[in-house]
């Protein structure tokens, strides 16, 4: 297939912008075999099928680098008791926030988990969404955690999407464990993440350190574990308080560091130094009415790459739409349109460990967007409008 009469939005490893005006893409089955001007399309490519684009913008497609989205339930009387007074501490000590959760996960079937998740999954992907990544950590159990990873492994059988999953068993310590945080580490998180990664469940292996949840030397012992399995990580870090998580993520070269609010200059430098991507959620900051913001220019400063995610989740982040995430981002944080559009592409696919998405170069998969814009500061300028025409996933319009 040939795409015509496009203007191809280009994407670079050193984050500078680019626009081909009167451009054309091939696309030789899932990937791209040739991007550049129209009157510069190489003759072996002049005869395919040609879809013609109208003059409209082409973009990678976006790409949801961290989600919760398979749950049972909702915490909408949550964000009332939040908007009530009550912190994300506190409620989380009283027996609320992902405890609710888990009480609402293990009961639920798998086939009512995935019919409620594919409602979320169904927006991401109308807004141009081709790959997101999935969370385990709301069973804290061996079979539930089991059960999640498995309804995310379906999501992408019966819709055009694509998933990468983590087992994040170390989310939060269950009611059975309370007060005992190392023996539920011991006990129950480890062994199943051995189980997961023993059935093809996994593709890394995340965490939240946090005060409320485990602490650096309890992260540690999971990520032992996952270096043995040869698992990728990943880590919730600085969210609510430093606690010297994004340091471990750097030591250990994790993929990413989400959240990250209370992230330092040092920590920066230390994710610069790693590769280690910070993953950006202006959802969860939004919705907790945060105050304290990510810094985005120390981050800038030390070279970091600046992904941005949904965090779609039931308590602090029940967003499922990647525009508005870039907007946020735009609005609440200051990143430039340019930063929010990478965060959801190059950067995005980089906190995945995906190499073959994000940009529109040969040899990458074939995953864009067309968009009814002329620019693409457009995507994160507009709040409650999607411009999708189209999305192609996997070479096929």
């Amino acid at each position: 297939m040939l795409l015509t009469n496009a203007h191809i939005v280009t994407l670079k490893d050193d984050h500078s912008f680019g626009l081909i005006a009167d451009g054309a893409i091939a696309i030789h089955g899932e990937q791209i075999a040739w991007a550049g001007a129209a009157a510069d399309v190489p003759a072996p490519y002049r005869e395919a099928q040609t879809q013609d684009l109208g003059g409209r913008l082409v973009t990678p497609a976006l790409i949801d680098c961290h989600t919760h989205i398979v749950f049972g339930g909702n915490r909408a009387a949550e964000f009332e008791l939040r908007l009530n007074g009550a912190s994300y501490e506190e409620v989380a000590k009283a027996g609320g926030g992902i405890v609710s959760t888990v009480t609402a996960t293990r009961a639920a079937s798998e086939d009512a988990l995935l019919a409620d998740a594919l409602t979320r999954v169904d927006t991401l992907i109308a807004e141009g969404v081709t790959l997101i990544e999935v969370k385990s950590g709301y069973g804290l159990d061996r079979e539930t955690e089991l059960k999640m990873l498995r309804v995310a492994r379906a999501i992408a059988q019966v819709r055009p999407i694509e998933v990468r999953t983590s087992f994040l068993g170390a989310h939060a310590v269950p009611p059975e464990f309370d007060g005992n945080a190392d023996a539920y580490i011991g006990d129950i998180c480890i062994p199943t993440l051995r189980a997961a990664h023993a059935l093809g469940l996994v593709d890394a292996v995340d965490g939240f350190c946090e005060g409320i949840a485990f602490d650096t030397a309890q992260i540690t012992r999971v990520f032992d574990v996952a270096v043995e399995l040869g698992l990728p990580v990943k880590l919730h870090a600085e969210q609510l308080s430093n606690t010297g998580a994004t340091q471990l993520a750097a030591r250990y070269g994790a993929l990413s560091a989400d959240h990250v609010e209370y992230a330092t200059g040092a920590d920066a430098r230390a994710l610069g130094g790693a590769g280690t991507v910070a993953v950006v959620l202006p959802g969860a900051f939004y919705t907790l009415r945060e105050t304290q913001s990510p810094p985005i220019q120390a981050f800038r400063d030390a070279g970091v790459a600046m992904a941005l995610a949904t965090d779609c989740n039931p308590g602090t982040s029940p967003l499922t739409s990647a525009l508005l995430t870039m907007n946020m981002a735009c609005t609440l944080f200051r990143m430039t349109p340019l930063e929010a559009l990478l965060g959801m592409t190059a950067h995005a696919a980089r906190a995945l460990g995906v190499t073959d998405r994000g940009r529109i170069i040969p040899g990458a998969r074939a995953d864009l967007c067309v968009w009814n814009a002329a620019h693409s500061a457009e995507l994160a300028y507009r709040i409650g409008f999607n411009p999708l025409h189209s999305r192609i996933f996997k070479g096929s319009l």
